[in-house]
């Protein structure tokens, strides 16, 4: 057995339209590198015009600091974590859209018995922090992965102190209607959990793959 062999493959996939996500997929990629795995960091394409951005106040989006995911991309790693703003209880159309490019996985199993996660962002505290994993499982189970939640194993999911994000299904921010609230030091480090978490739980699964 190699020890590149033994190493999980991790991509962290994620769409971030005013930078909240874009900053908790830094804390997880900090965490899953942590624990040796090869972190492959993605960016989702975006979908709507530079015109729709700027009257949005956005465009950060179009000048990814990543590469830009691709199915071929999910299919080479063990582990998948995406990262995606909410929309009305859902991920977004962008993800949506790399999705509905992954017919070809689907056709052939390119996914199945691979592993998954999500984190978000959401406007409020009741506003899909746990809807928008929820209502991503169909995608999960069509592709037969298997997802993976933090549950409580790290006490911060739990705090009720200030306002924060973070579920049993993963982490998440607050960012407010218009958007100026930003990560707390507790949401980046359920994130940096996550990435940790999630890495050493698909790397049991590798190095057992390797045992003859």
């Amino acid at each position: 057995m190699t020890d590149r062999a033994s190493k999980p493959v991790i991509a962290v996939v994620y769409y971030s339209t005013y930078g909240h996500i874009g900053a908790l997929a830094e804390s997880v990629i900090k965490g899953a590198q942590a624990t040796g795995a090869i972190v492959k960091p993605y960016f989702i394409e975006e979908t709507l015009p530079k015109e729709v951005l700027e009257k949005m106040y956005a465009g950060g989006s179009l000048s990814p600091k990543y590469p830009l995911a691709t199915p071929e991309a999910l299919k080479e790693a063990d582990g998948i974590i995406i990262g995606a703003p909410t929309r009305y209880g859902r991920v977004p159309s962008q993800v949506s859209a790399l999705f509905d490019k992954t017919g070809g996985l689907w056709a052939t199993g390119g996914l199945v018995g691979k592993f998954v996660s999500m984190f978000t962002s959401t406007a409020g505290q009741h506003s899909g922090h746990e809807t928008t994993v929820t209502t991503t499982f169909p995608f999960f189970a069509h592709h037969g992965l298997v997802y993976v939640p933090i549950g409580y194993s790290n006490p911060l999911v739990g705090e009720i102190e200030s306002v924060q994000g973070g579920s049993p299904y993963g982490a998440s921010t607050v960012a407010a209607s218009d958007g100026h609230l930003q990560p707390t030091a507790n949401d980046l480090a359920v994130a940096e959990h996550q990435g940790k978490y999630f890495s050493n739980f698909v790397a049991t699964f590798v190095k057992g793959k390797t045992v003859a």
